[in-house]
């Protein structure tokens, strides 16, 4: 991975985005020095959003200057707010929400991109309108 981001273009203009698996491992292993930012994806539940707080944690310790969270699969006010809370309570941004869409499971099984299945589901909108908000910095 490391070779596949030392090649990414410097250039201001160009965006190079990782999904990495949910693990520090990619940390442990030097990614974050050649990263920007760090986005990390938890759903509404103590877990994640614990894994999500210790991530966090370590990308800045590692010198990260901007690390923020991304909400995934909200059904409802209720898990926005726990995600908003926890994130408020450790000093996190949050910087987007992705609503739960059974279309996502849909195209997985499928074996498409979301965008291929649906481009106006709900999810499909909300990560094309937040990867424009992060590309625009």
């Amino acid at each position: 991975m490391r070779s596949v981001v030392r090649a990414a273009s410097g250039a201001s203009e160009d965006v190079c985005i990782l999904d990495t698996e949910a693990s520090p491992e990619h940390l442990a292993r030097g990614t974050a020095r050649y990263a920007d930012a760090m986005y990390i994806v938890v759903e509404p539940y103590f877990k994640s959003l614990e894994t999500g707080r210790r991530m966090a944690a370590l990308a800045v310790d590692l010198g990260l200057d901007h690390v923020s969270l991304i909400a995934n699969k909200i059904r409802d006010e209720r898990d926005l707010a726990a995600v908003q809370e926890f994130a408020e309570l450790n000093g996190l941004e949050l910087s987007g929400v992705i609503p739960f869409d059974p279309m996502l499971a849909r195209a997985e099984r499928d074996g498409k991109a979301p965008f291929d299945v649906d481009p106006n589901a709900p999810s499909v909108v909300a990560i094309t309108e937040l990867a424009e908000r992060i590309a625009a910095g």
